[in-house]
């Protein structure tokens, strides 16, 4: 009984596959969106300003720095949770692929939503004169409060390695 207990433990890993899968379904969409910002500043780009210009590249950043996200938690939790990925020698591959253990999928998963954040924060400040300053000081209190909560985790993941 514990035997069997055990193997259909095991294989409930494979319920993760149809959730990564999803994930790799949002990335569909967030190229989808990125392609429809280009698309809808495309014909505005000769009479917008330079301050309009960087508030839609900064998005654009923004969209590519979560799709890289995506790929990151599909790929690394796949091969920690599920199977490991098998490609052949011919494959072009991935540097990081099949080194990122959870702990490290968890220090880059915080430091992506920092520099998401940080996108967010500066595309804030590009129109601050149209931001109450109480709104402002909030953005910046989340922003914060991610860059902290970064810290406290590769500093914690430090002091379990030792």
């Amino acid at each position: 009984m514990e035997k069997f207990v055990e193997s259909l433990f095991y294989a409930s890993r494979w319920l993760l596959a149809p959730i990564y899968m999803g994930l790799s379904l949002a990335l569909v969409l967030l190229g989808i969106k990125f392609f429809q910002e280009v698309f809808h500043f495309f014909p505005l780009i000769l009479t917008s300003s330079e301050a309009d210009l960087v508030l839609v590249v900064l998005s654009l950043i923004d969209l590519s720095l979560v799709g890289g996200l995506l790929v990151m938690v599909m790929f690394s939790g796949y091969e920690n949770f599920i199977s490991q990925i098998d490609l052949d020698e011919n494959t072009d591959k991935l540097s990081w692929l099949g080194k990122l253990d959870a702990s490290s999928l968890k220090q880059k998963v915080a430091a992506s939503i920092v520099a998401i954040s940080s996108i967010h924060l500066l595309k804030m400040f590009m129109k601050a004169e149209e931001i109450d300053n109480d709104k402002l000081m909030w953005y910046v209190i989340i922003h914060m409060t991610f860059v902290v909560s970064a810290i406290g985790m590769a500093y914690v993941d430090k002091m379990n390695k030792h």
